[in-house]
């Protein structure tokens, strides 16, 4: 018997996605948030278009409805043509979630394909002199690493092992090396920016884009830290990957800043809390993190901080009702504060790993 509050969560999933597909079917692009009244669709070109179908393939998962699955494999060819882009980072969030999850369910090997061609892609973005994949083609940056492109890495590791590719699986291990480097504070919180230079390789400049201040803790980058250095230590085994996971995590769940139902406000240091808005995309990226990196150590903490997270979105207050929300499953995500972009909405990001981390706990509870 599952738990009341994660039966609710499931079910209340099923019903918003049910209605989402039958409501984008004919679109030709995928929801990314709800804002004004108004549901955001988006093509192939942007970061976010791989989530929603990422969501179907773990609902098909989670339920076993062939709904779901058929759903999952007509929404992920929206995204099909981002496997030749060589203009971007983020073909491991638009790829590998979408085609990533439909390969490992399926076995297709027209989505193998997609993979191949997406990854091959991508490592032309790296940099051996600077030793990272370029994260903007925007800007006045010489040569921009964000801390989300840790997230980009799963994808070179999944098919460079696929193809054995050791420069794909060899980059992802030198962008992490860098990162740990060059990204973090002392206190193990990181920024989200730093800018290189792309000739000698040495650091320029260290900021923070989208959080509070250059010196702040912007919630959803230290979310991404830690679900990165998790993953990377699963992906390689270094040891040196999960201390730098652990320590990430002993910032985040000792932060005094961070709530009691443990939704982080969209920067720990935002001047107003607690009259801040949440960030309920940290939150789901940092339970799906915590669970994973409880499996790899006896820290029971991870696990029962992940838990109380997942149950506290699990409530009326955070979780959608019917056909409300823009049909999206989580309400009270930040997008881009500073920007006043997709400030308190849902972001289908934060459904997708909403989605993943109830899978983990199924899968890790003891």
């Amino acid at each position: 018997m599952r738990e009341k509050w994660l039966q609710k969560a499931i079910t209340r999933s099923e019903v918003q996605l049910s209605a989402a597909i039958k409501q984008f079917n004919d679109s030709n692009k995928n929801p990314r948030t709800y804002e004004n009244g108004k549901v955001i669709l988006v093509s192939y070109k942007d970061w976010t278009s791989g989530f929603f179908p990422g969501s179907l393939w773990y609902l098909f998962e989670l339920t076993g409805d062939k709904k779901f699955e058929n759903a999952a494999k007509h929404f992920t060819t929206f995204v099909s043509n981002a496997q030749f882009r060589t203009n971007t980072h983020d073909l491991g969030f638009i790829l590998n979630c979408s085609y990533g999850n439909g390969f490992r369910i399926t076995q297709n090997p027209e989505y193998k394909t997609v993979l191949i061609n997406g990854a091959n892609s991508l490592i032309r973005r790296f940099n051996s002199k600077v030793g990272c994949i370029k994260s903007w083609d925007f800007g006045n940056w010489q040569y921009p690493v964000i801390i989300d492109n840790m997230m980009n890495l799963e994808f070179l590791m999944n098919v460079g092992k696929m193809t054995n590719n050791s420069l794909m699986m060899n980059a992802a291990i030198s962008h992490s090396n860098k990162t740990m480097k060059n990204h973090f504070r002392s206190d193990f919180s990181c920024f989200h920016l730093v800018d290189y230079d792309s000739i000698s390789g040495n650091v320029l400049h260290k900021q923070t884009v989208q959080g509070f201040s250059d010196n702040s803790s912007w919630a959803r980058g230290q979310s991404w830290a830690l679900y990165g250095f998790t993953m990377m230590y699963r992906e390689t085994g270094k040891v040196e990957y999960l201390h730098q996971a652990e320590k990430i995590a002993s910032f985040l769940l000792n932060h005094p800043r961070l709530p009691k139902d443990k939704i982080p406000y969209w920067d720990y240091d935002a001047p107003n809390i607690p009259n801040e808005p949440r960030d309920v995309s940290a939150a789901t990226i940092m339970a799906s993190a915590l669970i994973e990196l409880s499996s790899f150590t006896n820290n029971s903490e991870y696990f029962n901080t992940a838990a109380l997270i997942l149950k506290n979105l699990s409530s009326d207050k955070y979780l959608a009702k019917k056909g409300e929300n823009g049909l999206f499953i989580l309400k009270h995500s930040t997008g881009n504060y500073p920007a006043k972009s997709e400030v308190d909405v849902p972001l289908s990001y934060a459904d997708y790993y909403f989605l993943e981390a109830l899978q983990r706990y199924i899968k890790y509870k003891k």
